[in-house]
């Protein structure tokens, strides 16, 4: 299949062969058309290019006059024959002269087609020296100086500080700096042998400071963007301590979609770009830092200059397949010039949970309950003998239990005269043992940048540390970044860079060992109770704690995970002459290592006095991940203006390979706990197994930009991909796009002021792209070989089964997206608005065919059968402004982003239109549900009920009591049921909600007066609906199962004949976790509204005064104090406090399995203090 791939490639180098030589020769007929005929007063049309040194004058006169048609005369005073020079130019003839002057002393004066040389005696120069600060006071590094005057450019060096000299005279001096409004300073007096002294101080420009915008293979003035582009700087990382920038880009830009679904140090996410993408084959945006494919979640903040997002198909195109539902551009900063300079950072920071739930821990109040919940299911018949099949429990143990709570003096753990077992009274609060109260974590970074004459160099290195939540030896999550840019120009044509990172995290986390294999939260509410204790009074583990928190507090059952992660990137640019024309070309190798090691040692505990037992498995095992990634890109960029037309274009290849080999390593009998290691185990039950991938992506890639006078912008952009996921003849795919915008406020005819109306440009854009995002090997017949669970002859016998029928075809999806957009900046660009309304139809996508009949043996072969249609918007809105200048400026903004979006199946699979799976027509994410109806308020009511109920299950024989739930019969057949569960008879059942986010939003803002900075950003979402599910033992307590963990809310708020308005039915255990309990089936009373707002982040500082940190010897000193996720409010909230709205999903995937919705690591609340010192 590679083979096919390779020799496909020739069509690629072909057609870049020829689009090469079209781009060259429209830039060479451009140049022609540009030019100019050069008459006598043409100094400034005469191009000369010289570079000589220490050449006497006369021959470079001679030189000049070969090059053009000017002659020189002088006489023997004015150039003697000892004047040399050296000269390495290339620009008019009038600057060329300028130079001459400069350094010889000379006069030219023009005669004609003559220059007349006369010889000019030195003067003693004098001095300008000055300083280059924005409004705050900073220095401002890399800012251009100009001397209108002479035509003299000098820059400015890490400190701002600038000095040259002049001759005697008065001067006009400019000074530009990116993303700053110029400053000019006329009547600059210079003084013989005196020194004069300036202040430059510019304020940053009110159109953002993303004027240059980062894009696919270059960069655009942001006034020339056709598409749907977003960018942010890295300030929006700034005083933060994060354990990785994913958590920092959440809700930052209007649908770049992040969520977070537990507060796991190591934990990632997908970035989503404008809502669902595929049902199939999925898909999530590509991430690309310094141009090439890498995982943010590794990389160093700090270290981040820009993200850009672009979100339509004509932004994303030159991406191709890879990029089909938007691309996320990370750049890391690069070195400034001027001499070294050093900034360090360091802050201390303390966590604490986002939520902490308040649960019943008197141990009498949740027996209590219990038995409440277990008798009621049974119809008041029945009462338990244990709980959860662990604990033994009666009446008389309640009666006890009862007794000792209420005279505390009496012990809460007594031995059982005729078992001799430890029988327990405690008031044991499982969350307080599991969690600490607050976990510590500090993070300390270093960059090192500046330049020594050709060279310049970017260092940066990163450690942060993460204390777990855990109470006893806590989980501990380390980070370290390196990066080293190394860059130069080579020649006066060709630059050379280097970039190189290292990145490596290690976490190391308890885990349970029990006979259950369920994670700690689940453990928890299922086998721990509060009448047990964590320790019998002799110091052993109780038997119930052995299983849950008691095997952190022996720390002998942990996992270390480890990722390394090194990469480098070599890159050059060469300038093809004067045509206009950049060959850019970079190579990356990355390697990843991840490991994980887990130590499963039994743990010990007593039922009884004197006699120890022990829980759990004795097992090591390790996965490792190995993974190779290989990326080249080449490629042309053309940029020319030629009077009000501006013409671009990129040109180029990409290859991309990556290889993943896996293996994975497990035996038990662990010798020596102490030194856990597979040269110390001598059991007889292990297992060895591999896998893994190789694929590689090639594809030809252009952009065409035309502009003029910047009002009329079109653009196109296309991509020729290929993939070895797919079969041979169905490898390749063309994926063209083309965008057009309008600059309306540039119009001859737009008479608006610009202090009202500064910009409006319209914009729109249609693009197709491929989703290559399929497993490898899905169109090959595999069979995968197992081992059998059990023993024959002695041994497990390997075995393997025949391979699924493999899908008839298989080929790209594909996303066509539509897209309309406006920029509107009023008030002299103080106040911005971004709008953008798009559509987006995913075709083909991979998914389940036609069904099949039962004889045909197998699976429904998978293909691409399914398309989606996706509808959304999106707003940005920013305030910005600023008064005064130096210490006394004054700076604020106010920022909002708003977006929405929905899905809607439009072709799939599904004849009979059953609604447990996607049907046409369907709303993404929409659940159907039964509509509650209110509680049965009577017997009587209950026996002259005229609708047959019996679907729903109330109790353990079915009998409905006053209290429980009533459902309203929507097809009006007198029963209440699903009917066949299908569109055409849906029985009762309605739509009740929707699971997908919409209307996500983020608000920021900041001030900055005389050193004082604060800044704010809340994040959230403005509807979404989440069902607690048959495992929500966290937000059901006790009518999930009766022995689980019990919410005090859930306590308060239940039905009884004095409170028959609560929100919760009569209590009755299984009532949500029996298939068909009455708060099992989805409905509409019970649907939670998980929207909410949160304080994302606050920072408050101050920035010292310039003339203090000279004192001390910094350029800059800043200190600072920082919450991360401080308030929140959700409707979630509203009956039961015990879940972060961010974390209500299934429990941590990495902790042995998945297990209940909401069980999980929690989400933190962060405070930190901290300093930056520039050096």
């Amino acid at each position: 299949m590679n083979r096919n791939l390779l020799c496909y490639s020739k069509i690629i180098f072909n057609a870049m062969r020829y689009s090469s030589l079209m781009l060259l020769v429209l830039a060479f007929g451009l140049s022609l058309c540009s030019a100019k005929h050069v008459d006598a007063q043409g100094l400034h049309d005469t191009k000369v290019a010289l570079k000589v040194k220490n050449t006497s004058l006369k021959a470079v006169y001679r030189e000049i006059e070969r090059q053009s048609h000017f002659r020189f005369v002088y006489s023997r005073d004015a150039v003697p024959e000892d004047q040399e020079i050296s000269l390495s130019i290339k620009s008019n003839l009038a600057s060329v002269l300028d130079e001459i002057e400069r350094q010889t002393h000379t006069v030219h004066e023009l005669t004609g087609t003559h220059i007349v040389v006369t010889y000019r005696p030195p003067q003693q120069q004098g001095r300008v020296a000055g300083r280059v600060v924005d409004a705050g006071g900073t220095p401002l590094a890399g800012a251009s100086i100009h001397v209108v005057e002479t035509g003299g450019r000098y820059t400015s060096d890490a400190e701002g500080n600038f000095s040259f000299g002049l001759q005697p005279g008065t001067y006009r001096i400019e000074v530009s700096y990116i993303a700053y409004e110029g400053q000019r300073i006329s009547d600059v007096s210079v003084v013989r042998g005196q020194v004069t002294e300036v202040l430059f101080t510019l304020r940053e420009r009110l159109d953002e400071i993303e004027e240059v915008v980062v894009v696919g293979y270059g960069t655009q003035r942001k006034i020339n963007l056709t598409g749907a582009v977003d960018q942010l700087g890295g300030e929006v990382f700034e005083n933060r301590p994060l354990t990785s920038a994913t958590r920092g880009l959440q809700g930052v830009l209007p649908n770049l979609n992040i969520r977070m679904t537990d507060g796991k140090p190591t934990r990632g996410a997908e970035f989503n770009v404008r809502g669902t993408t595929s049902i199939g084959a999925g898909g999530s945006a590509l991430v690309l830092i310094d141009g090439v494919v890498g995982d943010p979640a590794l990389l160093n903040p700090n270290d981040i200059q820009s993200v850009t997002v672009l979100k339509d198909a004509a932004s994303a195109a030159i991406y191709g397949a890879r990029g089909s539902f938007g691309v996320v551009l990370i750049t890391t900063k690069s070195a400034k010039p001027g001499k070294t300079s050093i900034t360090l950072n360091s802050n201390f920071s303390l966590n604490d949970r986002t939520v902490k739930p308040r649960m019943v821990t008197n141990g009498y109040q949740w027996a209590e309950s219990f038995n409440e919940a277990f008798v009621a299911w049974n119809d008041y018949q029945a009462y338990p003998q244990r709980v959860n099949n662990l604990f033994p429990f009666s009446l008389d143990y309640l009666d006890e239990l009862r007794r000792r709570d209420m005279d505390p003096s009496l012990p809460k753990v007594d031995v059982d005269p005729v078992t001799g077992n430890y029988v327990y009274y405690g008031n044991t609060d499982w969350l307080r043992e599991l969690y600490a109260d607050y976990n510590p974590s500090t993070e300390h970074t270093l960059a090192v940048t500046g330049s020594q004459d050709k060279i310049d160099y970017y260092l940066s290195g990163r450690y942060h540390y993460q204390q777990g939540v855990f109470r006893y030896n806590p989980d501990n999550f380390n980070i370290y970044n390196l990066r080293a840019k190394l860059g130069g120009n080579a020649t006066d044509w060709l630059r050379i860079d280097n970039n190189t990172e290292f990145n490596q995290r290690d976490y190391r986390y308890p885990i349970v060992n029990n006979a259950w294999n369920s994670p700690v939260w689940r453990t928890i509410t299922d086998a721990t109770f509060p009448m047990v204790v964590l320790k019998n009074p002799d110091g052993s583990l109780s038997e119930y704690a052995a299983g849950s928190v008691g095997g952190f507090l022996y720390d002998n059952n942990a996992s270390e995970s480890s990722t390394l992660s090194i990469r480098n990137t070599s890159r050059f640019k060469a300038r093809v002459g004067d045509t206009g024309l950049d060959l850019n070309g970079d190579y990356t190798f990355a390697y990843t290592f991840d490991t994980d090691g887990r130590v499963f040692t039994p743990v010990p505990f007593r039922r009884r006095p004197d006699v120890e037992a022990t829980q759990g498995e004795s097992k090591l095992n390790e996965r490792n991940d190995r993974n190779r990634y290989t990326a080249v890109n080449l490629y042309l960029n053309y940029d020319r203006a030629m009077g009000k037309h501006g013409i671009g274009g990129v040109i180029g290849l990409n290859y991309e390979s990556t290889s993943l080999r896996t293996r994975f390593y497990q035996r038990d009998g662990i010798i020596n706990s102490a030194i856990p290691d597979f040269s110390l185990l001598n059991g007889q039950n292990y297992l060895i197994e591999g896998g893994g991938y190789d694929w590689r992506t090639m594809g030809g890639f252009m952009r065409l930009q035309y502009a003029y006078d910047s009002r009329y912008l079109v653009e196109m952009n296309a991509r020729y991909d290929g993939s070895s996921k797919f079969p041979e003849r169905q490898q390749f795919g063309f994926f063209p796009s083309f965008s057009a915008a309008w600059n309306v406020a540039r119009e001859r005819f737009w008479s608006i002021p610009e202090r009202w109306v500064s910009d409006w440009k319209l914009r729109a854009s249609w693009g197709t792209l491929g989703n290559g995002n399929v497993p490898p090997y899905q169109y090959l017949a595999t069979m995968d070989v197992q081992r059998l669970p059990r023993i024959l002859n002695g041994v497990a016998p390997d075995y393997t089964s025949a391979p699924n029928v493999i899908p008839n075809g298989l080929t790209w999806e594909s996303a066509t997206t539509v897209n309309f957009g406006t920029d509107l900046s009023l008030f002299r660009r103080r106040l911005n608005f971004v709008f953008d309304w798009y559509t987006r139809n995913t075709a083909d996508m991979f998914t389940v065919g036609t069904p099949l009949p039962g004889v045909f043996g197998t699976d429904v072969p998978r293909g691409n059968y399914a398309d989606l249609r996706t509808r959304g918007w999106e707003l940005t809105i920013n305030w910005k402004d600023s008064r005064g200048t130096g210490e006394r400026a004054f700076s604020y903004s106010l920022g909002a982003v708003l977006a929405d979006h929905y899905s809607v199946i439009t072709r799939f699979n599904n004849p009979q239109g059953l609604l447990n799976t996607y049907y046409e027509g369907m709303r993404v994410g929409d659940t159907w549900g039964f509509v509650n109806d209110g509680y049965f308020g009577s017997e009587a009511e209950i026996a002259a009920y005229p609708i047959d109920y019996s679907f729903i299950r109330y109790s353990n024989t079915n009998k409905p009591l006053p209290g429980d739930i009533k459902f309203k019969d929507l097809n009006g057949d007198g029963r209440i049921d699903r009917g066949a569960n299908t569109l055409a008879d849906p029985g009762d059942q309605t739509i009740v909600g929707n699971t997908e986010p919409r209307y996500a939003f983020g608000i920021n803002g900041s001030l900055d007066h005389r050193g004082v900075f604060l800044t704010f950003f809340f994040q959230g979402i403005g509807r979404q609906d989440w069902w607690p599910g048959r495992e929500g033992s966290l937000f059901w307590g006790q009518y999930n199962r009766p022995y689980n963990w019990m919410p005090q809310d859930v306590l308060d708020n239940r039905w009884s004949e004095e409170n028959p308005n609560a929100y919760f039915p009569r209590f009755r255990g299984y009532l949500a976790q029996n298939a068909s309990g009455s708060l099992a089936m989805v409905q509409s009373k019970y649907m939670q509204n998980a929207a909410y707002i949160r304080l994302k982040n606050v920072s408050l500082g101050y920035k010292f005064s310039e003339r203090l940190t000279n004192r001390l010897g910094m350029s800059a000193l800043t200190m600072f104090v920082t919450g991360q996720n401080l308030w929140t409010w959700t409707p979630l909230h509203r009956h039961v406090k015990t879940m972060d709205p961010e974390v209500i999903d299934g429990s941590d995937p990495e902790v042995n399995r998945t297990s209940g919705n909401g069980l999980s690591y929690p989400m933190l609340k962060t405070y930190t203090v901290g300093i930056s010192v520039g050096l």
